[in-house]
């Protein structure tokens, strides 16, 4: 699926399931709010912390999706165009960060 495609199928399942898109301020906080399940799914796996039994039926793919259903709802209600967004920024970086990686002796 495309980004342009997955913008209109959200859309389209908002204006079939849902009565309306929430407003940007609560959509916003939702984001935040599922930003924090990705988080305590990565603590749980990836991290040091440990599981309580109701975080094991929790998958990492679903949250993230959950993340990006949020972000598309919050750029349909805002005339944002996800593709374009994304080149441009892609463009930025790679004018900006063309060498900056490649010659950090961190990495």
């Amino acid at each position: 699926m495309k980004i342009d495609e997955a913008q209109k199928l959200v859309d389209e399942w908002i204006k079939t399931y849902g009565k309306r898109y929430f407003n940007e301020l609560t959509n916003m906080a939702i984001l935040t709010e599922e930003v924090g399940e990705v988080a305590r799914v990565m603590a749980r796996t990836y991290g040091e912390q440990s599981s309580k039994d109701s975080d094991k039926k929790v998958e990492l793919a679903d949250e993230l999706a959950d993340v990006l259903w949020v972000l598309i709802c919050i750029a349909n209600q805002t005339g944002v165009d996800l593709t374009k967004a994304l080149k441009r920024n892609i463009e930025k970086k790679t004018e900006r960060d063309k060498t900056r990686h490649i010659n950090n002796p961190k990495l």
